[in-house]
């Protein structure tokens, strides 16, 4: 049983690598990579809880992120890159290794919140539970750093495979929650390519900096 947490915890750790090199990446085919490359990871942690707790059903939700997440929505993501012609480096707010640092404190920050409010739980389950809280914070942190709209997509499917990582490791959700969550994220990922589209469309360019100079216009 030790064995399987050992292999349970080391593909969260690699979901946690897989993060910092999202913030790490200085170009977008290399962000699309990275995501690709932690949901496929997630997809074999779902796959290992799912073999190790025999439960069955997360087999679906691992294939569902295999899917969906792993194959499907970076290549949707890698085409509109290349329809819109932003094969160049990112836009950052800070540099990559102030945005490293900041990960770093929010790491130990999951790790401090979840030894607080978690101390009846085992401390496998905790120590899983603060790596997924860490790759939530990271993806929003993503979010906040990066000014391309296409990176900051990716900001937020990163946070919503930390909450399924986190969902996994507390028993999970009931599997028609799972189903939903997944097709609303398919419906998300199409509202934000028509966003995309539409600053590109009206700005030229994909920088999210244009809506805040035209907001200032507008004042």
């Amino acid at each position: 049983m030790r064995g399987a947490y050992d292999i349970s915890h080391l593909l969260a750790g690699a979901m946690l690598v897989t993060s910092f090199a999202l913030l790490y990446q200085q170009r977008i085919a290399a962000v699309l990579n990275a995501f690709a490359l932690q949901s496929i990871t997630l997809a074999l942690a779902v796959a290992w809880t799912a073999w190790s707790d025999n439960r069955p059903d997360l087999f679906i939700t691992a294939l569902i992120a295999l899917g969906l997440k792993g194959i499907v929505i970076p290549v949707a993501l890698r085409r509109m890159v290349e329809r819109l012609g932003i094969h160049r480096e990112v836009e950052k707010v800070v540099g990559v290794g102030l945005a490293l640092l900041v990960g770093l404190a929010l790491t130990g920050l999951a790790q401090a919140l979840v030894a607080k409010v978690a101390t009846g739980t085992a401390s496998h389950a905790r120590e899983e539970l603060a790596l997924a809280l860490a790759i939530v914070l990271l993806g929003f942190l993503m979010m906040i750093v990066r000014r391309n709209a296409v990176t900051q997509v990716v900001g937020f499917m990163s946070m919503e495979n930390g909450l399924i990582l986190a969902a996994t490791g507390a028993r999970g959700m009931p599997l028609v929650v799972e189903v939903s969550v997944a097709f609303s994220v398919l419906i998300a990922l199409f509202v934000f390519a028509v966003f995309v589209f539409r600053i590109r469309e009206r700005f030229d360019t994909v920088d999210i900096e244009a809506l805040d100079r035209m907001r200032g216009d507008r004042r």
